[in-house]
């Protein structure tokens, strides 16, 4: 298995090219919230950002719009519509679609929350989309019962699901990493799995151990920060193995940063956003 530390990260990252601009650094879409579950839509989009994307959009049910368009100033966030229970409504399918034609990479899931219209939505954008595609928390949970679609994508899907959303997926309550592992190599899917020294596993059997974090990242909102690293890179060009396998490192390495400053019991999602930005400037073209 190999160990994921920051000779890796060095290896996939390196300094901007000056002569670039927004459209060089991706397109990045990310599918998520609903009504009540704004944070994790917002710590996605946020990740994004502060993983360098060039331009993101969160696409939002309209209840959760008000919000994160007052919360979110890089983004461009979009109203989708929605059911009576604040949910991505049918009718939002279309709308979704054509925004997705125009993204680089695509993050499904974050606050989704769950309904038989929202496994219809994911689903097909998984048939229909032809970027790269993350699958997060609720994304995960829309295609238990429908894992096979994961071998129809024109991409590998990344999933990056804990401990628990594994075991939903799988059908296997016990579920351990050994089954992750082999999940991805019969769904032709990227498997990062979550917790104490995070794994990643590809299709082609290959294993990627990350040797940063601590438990003070174990608070809502961090896996959603991940997510949003993790499809700011895809779309930023780096291809999904080893994007899953930085964005692990770095998101562990931010929230060490924070546990030194903060402590692990006061350290929060948004204190690793600010640290997030203070490890990239290595890979900055310059000295400033």
């Amino acid at each position: 298995m190999t160990e994921i530390n920051q000779d890796f990260a060095d290896g996939v990252l390196h300094s901007r090219n000056p002569e670039t601009n927004k459209n060089d650094y991706g397109r990045i879409l990310c599918v998520c919230g609903s009504a009540g579950y704004t944070g994790a839509a917002y710590f996605s989009a946020q990740g994004a950002v502060r993983m360098g994307s060039g331009i993101v959009t969160l696409a939002t049910p309209e209840g959760a719009w008000p919000v994160l368009a007052v919360k979110l100033n890089e983004p461009v966030v979009r109203p989708m519509p929605q059911d009576e229970n604040g949910l991505f409504s049918i009718e939002a399918l279309p709308k979704l679609l054509a925004l997705a034609e125009k993204a680089d990479a695509l993050l499904i899931g974050c606050g989704l929350g769950r309904s038989d219209t929202l496994t219809e939505i994911v689903c097909t954008l998984l048939e229909k989309a032809a970027c790269q595609i993350v699958l997060d928390a609720d994304g995960i949970n829309s295609i238990t019962g429908h894992k096979d679609i994961l071998r129809r994508t024109a991409k590998p899907v990344v999933l990056t699901p804990h401990a628990g959303e594994f075991a939903r997926l799988s059908g296997k309550p016990d579920a351990t990493a050994a089954d992750a592992a082999q999940f991805a190599q019969d769904y032709r899917c990227i498997v990062l799995y979550k917790g104490h020294r995070t794994r990643i596993f590809t299709p082609d059997g290959a294993a990627y151990r990350n040797t940063s974090g601590n438990p003070g990242m174990a608070k809502g909102g961090s896996g959603d920060v991940l997510a949003g690293m993790l499809v700011s890179l895809c779309g930023q060009g780096i291809d999904a193995v080893p994007a899953a396998c930085t964005a692990a490192w770095l998101h562990g390495r931010a929230g060490d940063l924070a546990a030194n400053a903060l402590s692990e019991y006061g350290m929060t999602p948004s204190d690793m956003l600010t640290q997030l930005p203070i490890l990239l400037k290595r890979y900055n073209s310059k000295t400033w």
